[in-house]
């Protein structure tokens, strides 16, 4: 058996303390508990406010917003006592100011359109837009733009909506929602004829005018806000039919009452008529609106040119206008006016005066107009007198007379 002596450090060696042992214990003794101590640790001293110098340096992040929560504190509380440092930051506060001017939140009218052209240009659309639709689609989803934060206050604004018929002016008092559900049951018969659901019911009507007075007698939807979701989604659905109708849908009558129109020009059609009424929209709630782009003002002003013959014959049939000349023989040039449109989407056209079929020649001109083309559609929106729209005129008065009441004529609710 060994003898303990010889392992000092063995369990069974006596324990006789560090000093018997000749050297220091190995495991400490348990330490005391934190409540036995007699005395507690000093607590750790909060650091000093910053100095003059360094808030003084901070005001420039500050004036740009840009300290921590702790760093304004301090520096705000500074400014309560210091009267240089206050002037200094109310300096540097201007400077952000004029670096940072205040903009407007509301959208630019046309930012979408600009958006969508941008992007179209660098990256195709799969199932592209046809080009005679795209004024009604740009006109839609700028007017919906304008509505997108009206309030109640504004969708019960008073718009008084204006046309032409026969030689005199007319107008009927409505609101912004009832404006919205005028443009939707009269895009309803671009629906009926692509074989869409009308809006009015499989029964409606197709002139446009009994139509919108149907609606605004009996509505199916409140003639509030809530008038605006059919109409866009009725306004989607139409681009999106059409653009994957494919070649040949342009050419689909489209009626209107007591005449019809060819599904393209059709489209034209309503995006004028969007536009005139955003515009009414507009200017009853004190909004600036911008015109359409040149591409699509030119489409439209094409469509009245266009049309123009067949109004003034339509006109000289109710005694509105003076009688045809003769031809001298079938398909001969009858008289001619020439019309010159200025300014953003301009052209110039010429109208047969004598028969919407009849060829139109130079020699045969009679009579010369020439009008800006804003001012232009406004004459065919019905918003001027033919009277009043400043022309630049020579030649046939009569001739002029009854292609500037023709153009009014256009018009209607």
């Amino acid at each position: 058996m060994n003898d303990p002596a010889e392992f000092p450090d063995s369990p069974d060696s006596p324990d006789d303390g560090p000093e018997a042992r000749g050297g220091g214990a190995r495991i400490p003794g348990p330490r005391a508990a934190a409540d036995d101590w007699d005395v507690l640790p000093e607590p750790r001293p909060a650091p000093a406010p910053p100095t003059h110098d360094v808030l003084k340096s901070l005001l420039g992040a500050w004036a740009l917003s840009a300290c921590s929560v702790e760093e304004t504190q301090a520096v705000e509380d500074h400014l309560t006592e210091c009267a240089p440092c206050a002037e200094e930051a109310l300096r540097l506060r201007d400077a952000v100011g004029l670096l940072h001017p205040d903009e407007s939140l509301d959208l630019k009218p046309l930012l979408r359109s600009r958006v969508l052209e941008d992007c179209l240009g660098k990256r195709p659309a799969r199932i592209p837009v046809p080009s005679w639709a795209t004024p009604y689609d740009t006109e839609t989803a700028r007017l919906d733009a304008l509505l997108q934060d009206f309030g109640d206050a504004e969708w019960h604004t008073p718009v008084r909506l204006k046309w032409f018929q026969e030689d005199r002016h007319t107008s009927r008092r409505t609101t912004v929602a009832g404006v919205i559900g005028h443009l939707l049951t009269v895009d309803g018969l671009i629906a009926t004829a692509l074989g869409l659901a009308d809006p009015l019911g499989a029964h409606a009507g197709s002139d446009p005018t009994a139509r919108t007075e149907q609606f605004w007698s009996s509505s199916p939807y409140p003639v509030t806000r809530q008038v605006r979701e059919p109409w866009r989604e009725q306004g989607h659905t139409l681009v999106r039919t059409v653009s994957f109708a494919g070649r040949g849908v342009a050419d689909l009558c489209v009626g209107y009452g007591d005449f019809s129109l060819p599904l393209g020009d059709a489209f034209l059609e309503r995006a004028f008529e969007c536009w005139v009424h955003a515009w009414d929209i507009a200017e009853a709630v004190d909004y600036p609106y911008e015109p359409p782009s040149g591409a699509h003002l030119h489409r439209m002003i094409d469509l009245a040119a266009r049309l123009l013959p067949t109004v003034l014959a339509v006109r000289r049939r109710g005694g509105l206008a003076a009688p045809a000349q003769e031809l001298v023989a079938a398909g001969a040039p009858g008289r001619t006016l020439h019309l010159e449109i200025e300014g953003a989407g301009g052209g110039s056209w010429d109208i047969a005066l004598d028969s919407p079929a009849a060829a139109t020649s130079a020699d045969r001109t009679v009579a010369e107009i020439a009008l800006d083309g804003l001012e232009f559609c406004q004459l065919a929106a019905g918003h001027i007198a033919p009277d009043d729209a400043a022309a630049g005129q020579h030649g046939d008065r009569e001739a002029i007379r009854d292609v500037l009441y023709a153009a009014a004529s256009l018009s209607r609710l």
